[in-house]
C-alpha cells in the first residue's frame, strides 16, 4: 500500500519518499514544540513504510511500537497524533479509555473502538471513490434533470428513430419534418443545460420519485450495555424496501443534490470499499488513547476503584497485543494498528498500569509545559494559526484586522499568568484570551468603524486589565 501525504503539504509527495525528519518539519508547521513527541511518531509512521517493504513472512512479525505520552492538557498530544494521521491518511479515532468505566465495572465493550475506526476507514473510502466518479454522476444527474425539465417525445428519432421514421413514411407525411423536430428538440436542451449550468434554473420546481430510505434497525442489549451492532433491516431483508417510492416536489437545487447521492449509491461499489478499508484499518490505522492515567492503578486486595480500572485495562490489552474483531464490515485484526495513548499521569506514573499493558507501550515521551515564548510562536507560527484564524473571519465581513509584535508578548504574558494562578490549560487558554480581547470587534462586526482595526498591547491591557486585577480569574476565564 502506497501511502500519499494529504493536501495540507505543500508539495505532492509520497510518505514512503520522507524521512523522519521531514516528518517532523511537516508537524512543525501545525504544531509548536515537542521535538520528542514529533520524533516518536515519525519513527512510528516511518517503521509502517519500512515493514511494508519487507517479505511477508517477515512483515507479519514486525508489531508497531505504541506510544505513551505524557503531558498536561493543552500541551499537544491530541493535535500531534491528529496532524500525523492526517498527513498519512490514514483512519484515526480518538477515544478516552476512561469511557470504558461508565457502566458497572466494566463498562462499554471496549472492541467498540475497532468497530468505529472501520466505520471511519469505510466512510473515508466511500469518499475517496464519490471523488474518482463526480465528474461522471454529475453528468448524469445533469442528464437525469433535463429529462424532468424537457422530458423527451415519443415522435422524437432522437429517442425513437426506427417506429418513428416508419409511421412517417406510413402516412405519406414530409419525412424532413421529423429530424426538424429532433433538432429543435436538442437546442432547446442545449439552452437549458447552459442555464442548469450557471445555476439560472436552481429555484425551479420539477416533480419526481424518490426513495424511502427509513430503514429500521436493532440494537443489541449486551451484557456490558446497550451496544449498536450494525445490524440493518435493508441487509438482511435485500431489496424489500427498495422498490417503496413516493412523488414529491422540489426545487432543482434540492433534485440535483438527491438525485447525486442516489449516483454514487449505484455507481460506488460498496463490496470493493469494505474490502479496501479493512486493509487500511489493519495497515494504517490510528486509535488515540486519552486520559490512560484515569485508568492506572492495581487491584488493591478489596473491592473499590482499582478494581475497576485494572478490569478495563485487562479488557483493553488483547485489542492493543492483538485479536481478531469482528465488524459488520468482517473480521479486522489488531496487530498491526498503532496505538497512541496519553495522560497527564499528575496523580499516577505510567507504572501503575499492569505489566501486561505496559510492556505494548515500549516508547515513552515526556511532553513539556508551555511557556510564554511558547505561546508567542503558537499565536503566529503555525500554517493556520490563531491571529491568521481570527484575520480571515473578520475579513470576511471587511475589517482589516491587524496585531502588533508587543500586542502578541501581552496576550502570551496573560496566558502564562492566568495559567500558573488558576488551572494550567496549556494552549486552550490562548482561545479564551482571543476571544475576550476581540469581543467587542466579533460582536460589532460589519457595523464596525472604521474597517482597519489594530490591537496593540494597550488594546490587550485595557481589555484584560480588570479581568487581572480580580483574583478569582476563574470566574472570568475558565
Amino acid at each position: 500500500m502506497v501511502i500519499y501525504l494529504s493536501g495540507e503539504v505543500d508539495e505532492e509527495a509520497r510518505l514512503d519518499d520522507m524521512t523522519p525528519r521531514q516528518i517532523v518539519a511537516q508537524l512543525d508547521k501545525h504544531v509548536v514544540g515537542q521535538h520528542a513527541a514529533k520524533r516518536a511518531v515519525a519513527i512510528a509512521l516511518r517503521n509502517r513504510v519500512r515493514r511494508q517493504k519487507l517479505a511477508p513472512e517477515m512483515a507479519a512479525d514486525v508489531m508497531p511500537k505504541n506510544i505513551i505520552m505524557i503531558g498536561t492538557t493543552g500541551v499537544g498530544k491530541t493535535e500531534i497524533a491528529r496532524r500525523l494521521a492526517r498527513m498519512s491518511n490514514s483512519p484515526f479515532l480518538k477515544v478516552e479509555a476512561s469511557k470504558f468505566t461508565e457502566v458497572g465495572y466494566v463498562g462499554r465493550d471496549v472492541e467498540s473502538m475497532i468497530r468505529d475506526l472501520t466505520e471511519i476507514a469505510v466512510e473515508m473510502l466511500r469518499a475517496e471513490k464519490a471523488e474518482e466518479i463526480a465528474d461522471k454522476a454529475e453528468l448524469n444527474v445533469e442528464e437525469r434533470i433535463l429529462d424532468l425539465l424537457l422530458p423527451p417525445k415519443p415522435s422524437s428519432t432522437f429517442y425513437n428513430f426506427d417506429e418513428d421514421d416508419h409511421n412517417t413514411h406510413a402516412s405519406g407525411s414530409d419525412a424532413s419534418g421529423t429530424p426538424q423536430r429532433d433538432d429543435q428538440f436538442q437546442r432547446t436542451r442545449e439552452k437549458l443545460r447552459e442555464q442548469l449550468r450557471a445555476g439560472k434554473l436552481d429555484n425551479r420546481m420539477v416533480e419526481m420519485e424518490v426513495r424511502e430510505k427509513n430503514f429500521p434497525t436493532i440494537e443489541v442489549a449486551g451484557p456490558q450495555g446497550v451496544e449498536e451492532m450494525g445490524i440493518n433491516m435493508k441487509d438482511m431483508l435485500g431489496n424489500l424496501f427498495q422498490g417503496r417510492t413516493k412523488r414529491r416536489r422540489m426545487r432543482v437545487d434540492e433534485a440535483m443534490e438527491y438525485l447525486l447521492q442516489e449516483e454514487e449509491e449505484r455507481l460506488i461499489d460498496m463490496d470493493t470499499v469494505a474490502r479496501a478499508a479493512l486493509e487500511r484499518v489493519e495497515s494504517a490505522g490510528i486509535i488515540f488513547l486519552d486520559e490512560i492515567d484515569k485508568i492506572a492503578g492495581r487491584e488493591s486486595g478489596g473491592g473499590g476503584p482499582d478494581v475497576s480500572r485494572e478490569g478495563v485495562q485487562r479488557d483493553i490489552l488483547p485489542i492493543v497485543e492483538g485479536t481478531t474483531v469482528n465488524t459488520r464490515y468482517g473480521m479486522v485484526r489488531t496487530d498491526h494498528i498503532l496505538f497512541i495513548a496519553a495522560g497527564a499521569f499528575h496523580v499516577s506514573k505510567p507504572s501503575d498500569l499492569i505489566p501486561e499493558l505496559q510492556g505494548r507501550f515500549p516508547i515513552r515521551v515526556e511532553l513539556e509545559s508551555l511557556t510564554i515564548e511558547d505561546f508567542k510562536r503558537i499565536l503566529t507560527e503555525p500554517k493556520n494559526s490563531l491571529v491568521k484564524q481570527y484575520r480571515a473571519l473578520l475579513e470576511t465581513e471587511g475589517i482589516d484586522l491587524e496585531f502588533t509584535d508587543d500586542a502578541i508578548d501581552s496576550i502570551a504574558q496573560f496566558a502564562g499568568r492566568v495559567n500558573e494562578q488558576t488551572e494550567n490549560i496549556g494552549a486552550r487558554r490562548l482561545h479564551t484570551i482571543m476571544e475576550k480581547v476581540l469581543d467587542e470587534i466579533s460582536f460589532a462586526g460589519p457595523d464596525l468603524e472604521p474597517k482597519r482595526q489594530v490591537i496593540d498591547a494597550v488594546y490587550v491591557s485595557n481589555t484584560l486589565q480588570s479581568i487581572v486585577k480580580d483574583q478569582d480569574l476563574s470566574r472570568y476565564i475558565l
